[in-house]
């Protein structure tokens, strides 16, 4: 009976597992194992054929075995030779094209994850193989040009106000939650994986985070920060890659659909940051995430970005006045919504800084903050007033008011005469009777001092008004020569 059953599977070559491995890295797009480096397919290679069945031979596929029904033994043949079946691949640009083909595929994209969801035997490196060798084909689309639908022709389609989503989805999610139980199972041992599941493949899953589809940037998110746990050898590339994927965004294209899932996954990252911070963390602040801040579409990445800056500021509070020197060269003065958002990250930093680096940087920073202050867009005023409500913002300005009280007094005097919103008025009017009761004196001194700035602009705009007049009144005294006329309005 045993013999019938394995008589059905797909032969198998009688060569030791070494020879298997070496049987899968031949034909086109062949992985390279000869110097312990693994290179698969790259794009150059779209040209080639499918690999383990060309798409002439899609119509004789026929289904294999479940695993239910082999021996142990023979279990990790069977998950190779069902990745090999799965390595075909179809247009899905036309649903009515190899429709009984392409259920097939998934059923068996259905067993394979099964499979590795329970318990699976030790993987052998040639099944490790054969497992990212499917990733290359299925999820990064490496070749052939075919099996990406028509639609995702950029040149075709210049619309990217809508997501485009692949018609492919239903394949691409069972793999894609295929690759994620496997990298995460027990039985991958990471010495052995990290062969395959090298720079290269790791490159691969950075660069599909640009896709237009939501759900395929959660499964990488999934998957990229479950390979940074497991693989400590990779972390520093991993790292370096996103670094490169933010200059890139930041410097150069200001276009890319994975922002907020990369600054995700770093966020958790920074959390197991070790203290004291290495300079290559630092540099990694300074450098992609605080200039994250300039691009026009911040607010689509906004929450990710102001936690990871706040984790950053929360493992070492001294990083707190670069931070806000930071925020102030890229504070928006023409985008309130950005402005608004730019006061809520400040907020939070405020509340880990300490008073000596606070020192260092609260004079340009209510320089700012009184600006902010002085808004005709009501909903930035009333964020910055917003500040005084917070206990430890309020402690550090208590105890550095003689500085801060001159700076912000003026704005406070102003919006109380000028601005247009009850709401701003009202919290104004709040602020000042919080200065009144730190420090009434000061105050006082400071009204005072507001207010003989003012006579002097007065004046000042006065005598100019008047040397306005005196020469309006001297031009038109003075007589028309020939065709020449002078217009005094």
């Amino acid at each position: 009976m045993w013999k019938q059953i394995i008589s059905k599977l797909p032969r198998k070559s009688p060569k030791s597992d070494s020879d298997s491995s070496r049987t899968l890295n031949s034909g086109p797009n062949a992985l390279s194992t000869s110097s312990g480096r693994v290179d698969f397919a790259t794009p150059s290679a779209k040209q080639a054929s499918v690999g383990v069945f060309p798409v002439r031979m899609i119509a004789v596929i026929e289904p294999l075995l479940a695993f239910k029904d082999v021996p142990s033994s023979e279990k990790l043949n069977l998950f190779i030779s069902k990745l090999s079946l799965c390595c075909v691949v179809f247009d899905f640009s036309d649903s009515t094209k190899n429709t009984e083909e392409k259920e097939l595929k998934r059923v068996t994209l259905l067993e394979l994850l099964d499979f590795v969801s329970h318990n699976p035997p030790k993987f052998s490196e040639p099944a490790i193989l054969a497992t990212c060798k499917m990733c290359f084909i299925n999820l990064f689309r490496v070749f052939p040009p075919y099996y990406r639908s028509s639609s995702n022709n950029l040149g075709e389609n210049d619309n990217y106000d809508e997501p485009t989503f692949d018609p492919a989805w239903s394949h691409l999610q069972i793999a894609y939650d295929f690759l994620l139980k496997f990298v995460s199972s027990p039985s991958l041992e990471t010495k052995v994986a990290t062969k395959y599941i090298n720079h290269l493949f790791i490159l691969r899953i950075i660069d599909l985070f640009d896709s237009e589809d939501p759900r395929e940037r959660d499964c990488l998110k999934a998957i990229l920060h479950r390979i940074y746990g497991k693989f400590m050898v990779h972390r520093p590339f991993i790292r370096k890659c996103i670094s490169n994927v933010f200059y890139s965004f930041v410097f150069e294209t200001e276009k890319h659909n994975g922002i907020a899932e990369l600054l995700e996954i770093f966020g958790s990252v920074i959390t197991g940051f070790a203290l004291p911070l290495k300079e290559e963390h630092k540099v990694f602040l300074w450098r992609a995430l605080i200039p994250l801040h300039k691009p026009k579409s911040l607010g689509v990445y906004f929450q990710q970005l102001s936690y990871s800056v706040t984790q950053f500021t929360e493992k070492e509070p001294k990083l707190a006045s670069s931070v806000i020197k930071g925020l102030l060269k890229y504070w928006p003065i023409t985008n309130s919504q950005k402005e608004v958002m730019f006061l809520s990250e400040l907020e939070e930093i405020l509340e880990v800084i300490n008073m000596v680096d606070f020192q260092e940087v609260m004079v340009p920073l209510f320089g700012r903050i009184g600006q902010c202050i002085n808004s005709y867009h009501f909903q930035v005023a009333e964020r910055a007033l917003y500040l005084w409500n917070n206990d430890q913002i309020l402690n550090l300005i208590a105890h550095n008011r003689h500085v801060i009280l001159p700076i912000v007094l003026p704005a406070l005097e102003s919006n109380g005469q000028n601005h247009w919103n009850q709401a701003v008025l009202n919290l104004t009017l709040n602020v000042r009777k919080m200065f009144t009761e730190m420090d009434e004196a000061l105050v006082l001194a400071c009204i005072s001092s507001f207010r003989l700035e003012q006579e002097k602009l007065n004046s000042a705009v006065e005598k100019r008004n008047e040397a306005w007049e005196c020469l309006k009144n001297a031009a038109r005294l003075q007589p028309i020569v020939g065709n020449t006329a002078v217009l005094v309005s």
